[in-house]
């Protein structure tokens, strides 16, 4: 999704520059500071103009010239607090990106040259408004630590902050999603802390993906501004895709459109919907060699509690469904539901599934009359596109290619 380049503030700073460009060398006319050096030479305008305080952090400075143009442009607003821009095909304007630093002080210092290649330098100061407090990335996913970086074609970009954002429009203006094979894709905020990228189908299979989330100065409610930047870089590996029926009661893994596996499979007994096994597009949540499981909703000595050890265990919700493996339950797999929710397995198929399994891949499961919530675990793909894009602030766009 490619940031928005410019807010109204910006487009208004253009307008102005162009209806002043005739302006002569320190008239000052319309708002907009001139310098220069006489009605022959370049003169310079700057926005916001020269000791203007309280500008927000968002709104893009601007350099033009007229009678000449620009040979350098800097902005200087300390350690890690400068501004890089972008200059015009002609030379005659200059506009930052990026966004500036809440409660920073700036100078502007512009170099220009006339039509007889004569050098001069202009200076501009402006301050930026301040922050009362700071908001930050508190975990974004994936990440080496819990799924690896080469993930699942089902993966989200899923992103926390450590302080409700209220300035929606702001943050996600700001975050950036580059892959190597441009998909359509659109955020979704889950809540006010909380924010979400996938794009409309599967990533495609060997995608490199960059993430950019350029929120320093980044307004996100009142008073509150962007503490940092961050950048993530992960891949998509290959497309597995597992899909099981509660009915059928097998499941069948394909890789890249082949049927490599075949496993019988016993799922949740029912009775109670508790123990049905959900229907939908899970997500593969995290790999465990060993997981202790405990009854939900019941406590020792009462009846139906149990605690089990259960190994090579792959999570697909949060309401405690796992594919695992359950040697006690082979008799029933391929041909009847016994379990409390979970999708039963042979150990061999289960050490299999383990090891071949990303972090992200979809495992699809029909036949259950419940079904997965999209907010249970990564029900991210639960959600059809319409419904994906009502909680998006910008809607879908194609990530930028890299």
């Amino acid at each position: 999704m490619e940031r928005i380049p410019y807010g109204s503030a910006g487009l208004l700073a253009l307008a102005l520059l162009t209806a002043c460009s005739d302006v002569p060398a320190g008239s000052g006319r319309d708002g907009v500071a001139m310098a220069g050096g006489g009605a022959r030479g370049a003169s310079v305008s700057f926005s916001p103009q020269d000791k203007t305080s309280n500008v927000p952090t968002d709104q893009p400075m601007v350099v033009a010239v007229h009678g000449g143009k620009l040979t350098s442009v800097r902005v200087d607003g300390g350690k890690s607090a400068s501004l890089k821009g972008v200059l015009s095909g002609d030379g005659t304007r200059w506009r930052s990106i990026g966004t500036a630093r809440p409660g920073t002080a700036y100078t502007v210092t512009a170099v220009t040259e006339d039509a007889a290649g004569k050098q001069s330098t202009s200076t501009s100061t402006f301050t930026t408004v301040k922050g009362k407090e700071t908001f930050d990335i508190e975990t974004i996913t994936p990440n080496k630590d819990d799924t690896g970086l080469t993930v699942g074609v089902g993966m989200p970009i899923m992103i926390a902050f450590d302080k409700p954002v209220t300035d929606r429009v702001s943050v996600e203006r700001n975050l950036t999603v580059r892959s190597s094979k441009p998909v359509e894709g659109a955020w979704h905020w889950f809540d006010d802390q909380h924010v979400d990228f996938r794009p409309q189908k599967y990533w495609p299979a060997h995608t490199k993906v960059r993430v950019e989330a350029q929120l320093a100065g980044v307004r996100g409610g009142p008073g509150m501004y962007g503490k940092r930047d961050v950048t993530l870089n992960f891949k998509i590996g290959r497309s597995q895709i597992t899909k099981g029926s509660t009915d059928e009661h097998v499941l069948i893994v394909r890789r890249d459109g082949k049927k490599v596996r075949t496993m019988p499979m016993s799922a949740g007994q029912g009775g109670q919907w508790k123990y049905y096994t959900t229907s939908g597009i899970h997500l593969a949540m995290s790999r465990e060699p060993v997981t202790v499981m405990t009854s939900p909703g019941i406590g020792p000595g009462q009846a139906g509690y149990y605690q089990l050890t259960v190994y090579n265990t792959v999570r697909i919700s949060n309401s405690g469904e796992y594919v695992h493996s359950a040697p006690w339950s082979v008799g029933s797999q391929g041909n009847s539901n016994v379990s409390h929710g979970c999708v039963n397995i042979s150990p061999d198929n289960a050490a299999w599934f383990i090891k071949n399994t990303l972090i992200g891949d979809p495992i699809i499961i029909t036949g259950s009359p419940r079904k997965l919530e999209p907010t249970n675990g990564w029900g991210h793909w639960q959600e059809n596109w319409r419904q994906w894009l009502k909680w998006s602030s910008l809607k879908a766009g194609p990530t930028i290619s890299f």
